[in-house]
């Protein structure tokens, strides 16, 4: 039983790995030149996303939260496979608070618009609050490979699935 546990967990894993990646590969190149792109279609600077802090690639905590994530998630597979009974702990700890972070990371995505625009709000600067978001966010989505929606929602179907086959399988084993 716990090498169903480990195997879900080292699904969990990958699949925490794998938006960064595409992220690292298409964000600070096409994407960016897409939005730069709209920007200035807007007629705003495209100097507006640097010094906003806006990226479209998986630096600093992009990377660093999901590689935290997956590494979790091979060591509680590990002491599933080597000490169930730390496994078990392991288990109930961070599968509990990967379904809650996951859940957080798909409602940040369904709402990223609205947080973008109210950050540029926010910021209290009367140029930013006339950028069409929305078209921004929207050309910098179309510098990813047309499938980027469909790895999304099957990250989010293993991650939710997978953590909640880990669980009940330590909690019945």
């Amino acid at each position: 039983m716990y090498v169903i546990a480990a195997t879900a967990q080292l699904l969990v894993a990958a699949s925490f790995l794998s938006i960064p990646a595409l992220r690292h590969r298409f964000g600070a190149s096409t994407a960016k030149a897409n939005a730069e792109a709209e920007l200035t279609r807007q007629g705003f600077p495209t100097t507006v996303l640097a010094e906003n802090k806006l990226t479209f690639d998986a630096s600093g905590h992009e990377t660093a939260v999901p590689a935290t994530v997956a590494a979790l998630m091979i060591i509680a597979a590990a002491f599933n496979l080597i000490d169930p009974h730390w496994g078990q702990l392991l288990t109930w700890v961070f599968s509990s608070l990967i379904l809650l972070g996951n859940a957080l990371i798909l409602w940040s995505q369904l709402t990223a618009v609205q947080s973008v625009e109210k950050a540029f709000q926010r910021k209290g600067d009367p140029t930013l609050q006339r950028i069409d978001v929305r078209a921004l966010l929207k050309a910098a989505e179309s510098g990813f490979p047309t499938w980027t929606p469909t790895l999304q929602k099957a990250r989010h179907t293993t991650v939710f699935a997978a953590s909640l086959i880990a669980l009940l399988t330590v909690t019945f084993a």
